[in-house]
């Protein structure tokens, strides 16, 4: 690990006022990289992590859900060996767990049984999916099973939630030496942002409510946190809404594509309507707007 991200992650960790019960879920599966990044951020700041996810990729699943099978061959990146059954757990951290299923399953077990183990039988205090190995803007959404997972958490179990997305893809295994920068940089973001949610305290979001955040691409002047700013956004154009809540002049939000589209290292923060997956009304939008005024920026 770099130097400079070993500094942000001790300085997270020294700035957290929180340790919270947090549950990690993705679609990209439990052996991916950028999860096994964020769990050693959110871990780095002070909170208390679970991993719950699918034991290979399960990328676009939506909001699918079904009983675990038990699996006949290695999970991905040989991460488990064949015949390990329908669950399992890593061999020297129980913590991090997979299920042979989706998303949506994966988060469910972690929130009835795999965190409770560990949480002296309660459940998380916040859900987190990713960060995605690839944006999920506006049409993506309905199918990424990273939002599904986030959704289903806000929605079914009424558990606040966020889904991280980032725009640098390129699948790689958990053990990859040394993790390349985006993966990196984008577990701090991602855990400076859940750890502003949770400083802001509860309820830390509204009800029915997850925030989709998309990452642009760490590249060029955008290599280090402190170049990236931070963007309230909506998901679908809402060209017939009601009108967002007031910021930057205009009760319109961006959408999350105009965010991508801006040059710069702009990320796009957007209050998703869990019953739908589209975009939250003012009055919810308003919330989150408070609770992250300090980190929110306008567009140019």
């Amino acid at each position: 690990m770099r130097a400079d991200a070993v500094f942000g992650f001790a300085l997270l960790a020294a700035e957290s006022v929180l340790g919270a019960r947090i549950l990690q879920g993705n679609d990209d599966g439990w052996a991916e990289l950028y999860i096994r990044s964020f769990n050693d951020a959110l871990n780095a700041a002070g909170h208390d992590v679970v991993l719950s996810a699918p034991a290979e990729n399960k990328s676009g699943t939506s909001s699918l859900d079904a009983e675990p099978s038990p699996r006949t061959t290695a999970c991905q990146y040989n991460s488990c060996p064949a015949n390990s059954g329908p669950v399992g757990s890593n061999a020297t951290n129980p913590r991090l767990n997979w299920v042979n299923a989706y998303p949506v399953t994966g988060v469910r077990y972690g929130i009835d049984t795999f965190g409770p183990q560990f949480w002296n039988g309660q459940g998380p205090e916040l859900v987190v999916t990713g960060p995605n190995v690839g944006s999920n803007l506006w049409l993506s959404v309905p199918f990424s099973g990273t939002v599904g997972a986030a959704v289903y958490a806000a929605h079914n179990a009424g558990i606040p939630s966020i889904a991280f997305s980032g725009a640098s893809d390129g699948t790689l295994a958990w053990n990859t030496f040394p993790p390349p920068q985006r993966s990196l940089l984008y577990a701090q973001l991602a855990t400076q942002l859940t750890s502003a949610i949770l400083a802001s305290g509860a309820p830390y979001l509204p009800s029915d409510v997850w925030l989709n955040v998309n990452f642009p691409e760490v590249e060029g002047t955008c290599t280090q946190a402190s170049s990236f700013k931070w963007v309230l956004s909506r998901i679908n154009p809402g060209l017939l809404s009601a009108p967002d809540v007031q910021h930057c002049g205009s009760t319109r939000l961006p959408t999350e594509t105009d965010v991508s589209n801006t040059d710069g290292c702009y990320i796009s923060v957007s209050v998703g309507d869990a019953n739908d997956k589209t975009t939250a009304a003012a009055d919810k939008q308003a919330v989150v707007l408070q609770k992250l005024s300090s980190l929110l920026t306008c567009l140019p």
